[in-house]
C-alpha cells in the first residue's frame, strides 16, 4: 500500500460529528493558519514592568504634534495615558458646580496681576475653576477682556480666592461692576472621621458623599487621630449615603469619633464594576417585568470607556457618565477635565454611552445622551458639535450643531468608524451615518434590521469589512449587513456566558489578516476563550487566552492587548509567554477529524511516520513537537486496541477531545526534532485522528503535509 499524505483543508470545524468534517482540523489552541498551514501563533511580551488599576476595558493609540506617541487606558477604576511604559492617571475629579452673581467684587494691588474676588460663601479652593463673565469695563487698569474667560483659583479662605490676570493693575483698589461667576469645586466636605481600637479600618462620616463602593477619595493635608495617619489617596471599601471606610497604615490606638467639620476631601468619579452582577428583587429590570411583587434579574453593566483624539488632544468619557478632555500640552500628569466647565461650553452633554470623532469633518458626537435642557439618558438619540469644535452643542443657523434619534431598536450599543461612514449599532438593528452638510448635517440610514450585536467592542474594520458578533451568529457589513457563516458557531454559542456578554471585545492582527474575539465561556466571569476568524483563508480557530482589550495600531511595532495582570503585552512578539517578564512555554496544539485509512472498509496497520513541520522562529537549539496518531475502530467507535513495543514510541492516552473517545485503546506518539526523518509507529484501525502539539520553551512550528505508511491488516476486530 504507498504512502498515503496527510492534509487537510484550512479552519477548524465543529458544526458536525469528528467523522462527518473528515478532511478538516476538529480542535486546537494557540494556533493559526497561514497559507492554509497550522502553525503555532506569536508569544506576547510585557509592554513595561508597570502595572496599572482596574481592568483594561478601552485602549486608543495617537502621536501628539510634540511625537509623543501616547496611549489612552480606560480601566474600570481608573484612566491612564501611558507613555514610555509609565501609566499616568488622569482620572478626572467630581465636582460641584453653581452660579453667582457678584458686584464690585474684584480687589487689585498695583503693578500686580493677581487679583482677589471676594465671594462670601462660596468656599473655592486652590485648583478649583471659575468661569467668569460679563465683565463690562476695566478695572484699576487691568482690560475688561482679561476677566471675561476660566480661571484656575488659588484660594484665599473661606470668602476669597484669587486669580491670574494677563495685565497688570495700574492702582490699587475694587471694581468690576456687576458680573457673573460659575465655578466648579473639586472640594467636598467631611463631617468626622472614627477609628475603632486595633483596626486599620477608618469610617468617614461624609452625608451625601455620592460615593460607590471602589472609588478613590484624596485627603490633602495630614489627618492624625488615635494613632492613625491620614494623607494622600484611598479606595473605598464600603460606601454608604452618609460614610464610607477606608483602610489606614496602621492600626488605631484607640476607639472615638474625631470631628472635622472644616476639612474638605476631593473624589474622582466614580468607578465601575468589572464584570456584570446580577441585581435581583423590587426594582431590577425594566418596568413590568416579571410578576407583581417579585421583580425580575437584572445586570449592573461593567464600567466601558470611550475615547479618541480631537487633534494631538483627548476626548473620553466613561459609559453613562459625562465627557471629559485631555489636554496634550499640559502634560501627562495633568487629569482630563469635563468639557461642561470649559470657559463658553454650551449644552454639551453631560451623560453618554459613546463618544466618536468623525476623523474627515471634526464633529464630536455621542451616541446615547442626554438631549436639550434635560438630565435623563436618551439611550438612541445622537447628538453632535459644531464642526471644529468640542464645546458648542447649542443648534443655531450659523453653527452645524444639531442631533436626530434613531427608531429602530431600545438603545445605541456601539459604533466603529469606517472610511466614509460611522457605522451605529444599536440593539436590533444597523445604521449608516454620514455627513450630509447643511442643513441637515449629518443623516442616518438604516443597513440593517433584525440583527443583535453583543457588546460595545464585538465589532472590527479589516480590510474595509465591519464584521461583529451577535447573540447565536456572527455578521458582515460592507455597504450591506450579511451573516458571517462560522464553522464554530455550536462551539461558541452553546459554551458562552452571555451574563457577561459586554465583556466580549474584538480586534484585529492585520499582520495574518484575522479578526479576534474574546469573551467569557459558560461558567467563568471573565474572557477566557478566543476566537479567531481568518478572512483571506475563511477559516475559522479558536484556543483559551484571557485578554480584556486589544488595538491593533499602526504606531506601534505590535499588537498591544490587556491582561488580568493589570498590565500590557504586545502581541506576536516572540515566541513565548512573557506577560510576567519571566518567560514560560506557550501550550499549542491541533487535532484533525477523524479520517479513513484508504475506504475505511478495512483495518490497516500504520507502521512509520514520514514528518513535515518546519521550526522556523524557535529560539531553542533543539526545538521539538510531538506527534500523535489515534487508531479508531469505526468512527465514534472509540480507539482500537492494539499492542505497543515500538521502541522509542511514547503512549499516551488522548484527553483533550471536545466529546471524549472511550479510552478503551491506545495511541502512538511521537517527538519530532528538527531533522527527524522517519519515526515508528504502531496503529492499526480503520480511521485515525492526527494531533500535533508542542510545550517547550523557545518553540515556533508550522505543520506541512506529513506522510504515513500503510500496509492492509485484513477485517480481524471487525463487528
Amino acid at each position: 500500500m504507498p504512502q498515503k499524505k496527510i492534509t487537510f483543508k484550512p479552519g477548524v470545524n465543529q458544526e458536525n460529528t469528528r467523522y462527518v468534517t473528515e478532511g478538516g482540523w476538529y480542535d486546537c489552541d494557540k494556533v493559526r493558519f497561514r497559507q492554509g498551514f497550522p502553525e503555532k501563533i506569536g508569544g506576547w511580551a510585557q509592554l513595561s514592568g508597570n502595572t496599572f488599576l482596574g481592568v483594561c476595558r478601552s485602549l486608543w493609540n495617537w502621536v501628539t504634534l510634540g511625537g509623543l506617541n501616547l496611549l489612552g487606558v480606560g480601566t474600570n477604576l481608573k484612566f491612564y495615558i501611558e507613555d514610555g511604559g509609565a501609566y499616568y492617571d488622569i482620572t478626572p475629579l467630581r465636582y460641584l458646580t453653581g452660579t453667582v452673581a457678584l458686584s464690585n467684587a474684584f480687589t487689585t494691588a498695583n503693578a500686580s496681576n493677581i487679583v482677589q474676588v471676594t465671594s462670601t460663601g462660596i468656599n473655592l479652593f486652590t485648583g478649583d475653576t471659575v468661569n467668569i463673565y460679563n465683565v463690562q469695563t476695566a478695572v484699576n487698569g487691568i482690560p475688561a477682556a482679561d476677566f471675561n474667560k476660566q480661571f484656575t483659583v488659588t484660594r484665599v479662605n473661606a470668602n476669597n480666592f484669587n486669580i491670574t490676570t494677563a495685565d497688570a493693575a495700574t492702582s490699587p483698589g475694587t471694581g468690576g461692576g456687576t458680573f457673573n461667576v460659575t465655578y466648579f469645586t473639586y472640594y467636598f466636605p467631611i463631617q468626622s472621621i472614627a477609628t475603632v481600637s486595633g483596626s486599620s479600618t477608618v469610617t468617614v462620616n461624609a452625608t451625601g458623599n455620592g460615593c460607590v463602593t471602589g472609588d478613590f477619595v484624596y485627603f490633602p493635608t495630614l489627618i492624625s487621630y488615635n494613632g492613625v495617619s491620614i494623607q494622600g489617596w484611598y479606595q473605598i471599601t464600603l460606601a454608604l449615603s452618609a460614610s464610607y471606610t477606608i483602610t489606614a497604615g496602621t492600626n488605631a490606638s484607640s476607639s472615638g469619633t474625631d470631628v472635622l467639620s472644616s476639612y474638605y476631601v476631593q473624589y474622582q468619579i466614580n468607578t465601575g464594576t468589572s464584570i456584570a452582577v446580577p441585581q435581583t428583587g423590587w426594582g431590577a429590570g425594566g418596568w413590568g417585568l416579571g410578576a407583581w411583587g417579585l421583580g425580575v434579574q437584572a445586570v449592573q453593566q461593567l464600567a466601558l470607556w470611550s475615547q479618541a483624539n480631537f487633534g494631538e488632544n483627548l476626548v473620553f468619557g466613561p459609559r453613562g457618565g459625562g465627557m471629559y478632555y485631555w489636554v496634550a500640552t499640559s502634560g501627562v500628569n495633568t487629569i482630563g477635565y469635563n468639557l461642561a466647565q470649559s470657559y463658553n461650553a454650551s449644552d454639551v452633554p453631560t451623560i453618554q454611552n459613546n463618544i466618536v470623532i468623525s476623523d474627515a469633518s471634526r464633529f464630536v458626537l455621542a451616541l446615547g445622551c442626554n438631549d436639550y435642557a434635560s438630565d435623563s439618558l436618551n439611550p438612541m438619540l445622537i447628538r453632535w458639535s459644531d464642526q471644529e469644535s468640542t464645546i458648542n452643542w447649542t443648534p443655531a443657523v450659523n453653527n452645524q450643531a444639531g442631533s436626530l434619534t434613531l427608531s429602530h431598536g431600545s438603545t445605541i450599543v456601539g459604533f466603529i468608524q469606517a472610511r466614509q461612514e460611522i457605522v451605529v449599532f444599536t440593539d436590533s438593528s444597523v445604521y449608516s451615518l454620514q455627513y450630509l452638510g447643511p442643513p441637515a448635517v449629518w443623516g442616518s440610514t438604516l443597513v440593517g434590521e433584525n440583527t443583535s450585536i453583543l457588546s460595545p467592542n464585538a465589532m472590527s474594520l479589516a480590510s474595509g469589512i465591519v464584521y461583529w458578533m451577535g447573540r447565536g451568529k456572527f455578521y458582515t457589513y460592507n455597504g450591506t449587513v450579511q451573516t458571517l457563516n462560522c464553522d464554530l458557531r455550536e462551539f461558541i454559542f452553546s459554551n458562552i456566558n452571555l451574563q457577561q456578554n459586554f465583556q466580549v471585545y474584538s480586534g484585529t492582527n492585520e499582520a495574518f489578516n484575522e479578526v479576534w474575539w474574546f469573551y467569557c465561556s459558560a461558567n467563568s466571569t471573565v474572557n477566557d476563550t478566543y476566537v479567531i476568524y481568518n478572512y483571506v483563508d475563511q477559516a475559522w480557530y479558536f484556543g483559551y487566552l484571557g485578554r480584556t482589550a486589544w488595538i491593533d495600531t499602526g504606531l506601534r511595532s505590535y499588537p498591544i492587548s490587556a491582561t488580568y495582570n493589570n498590565n500590557l503585552v504586545y502581541q506576536e512578539y516572540g515566541v513565548d509567554d512573557n506577560t510576567t517578564g519571566t518567560a514560560v512555554p506557550i501550550d499549542s496544539y491541533i487535532q484533525s477529524s477523524e479520517f479513513d485509512i484508504e475506504d475505511g472498509d478495512r483495518f490497516s496497520f500504520i507502521w512509520q511516520l514520514l514528518p513535515d513541520v518546519r521550526f522556523n522562529g524557535s529560539t531553542s537549539n533543539s526545538p521539538a513537537v510531538t506527534m500523535t496518531l489515534t487508531g479508531l475502530q469505526n468512527s465514534g467507535s472509540g480507539i482500537n486496541n492494539v499492542s505497543i513495543s515500538a521502541a522509542g514510541t511514547n503512549i499516551a492516552s488522548v484527553q483533550q477531545y471536545q466529546k471524549p473517545i472511550p479510552a478503551n485503546g491506545s495511541t502512538s506518539s511521537v517527538v519530532i526534532e528538527k531533522f527527524t526523518g522517519t519515526a515508528p509507529v504502531r496503529v492499526r484501525g480503520r480511521q485515525l485522528i492526527f494531533r500535533i502539539e508542542g510545550n517547550q520553551l523557545g518553540l515556533q512550528w508550522q505543520l506541512g503535509a506529513p506522510r504515513i505508511n500503510i500496509r492492509p491488516d485484513g477485517r480481524r476486530g471487525d463487528t
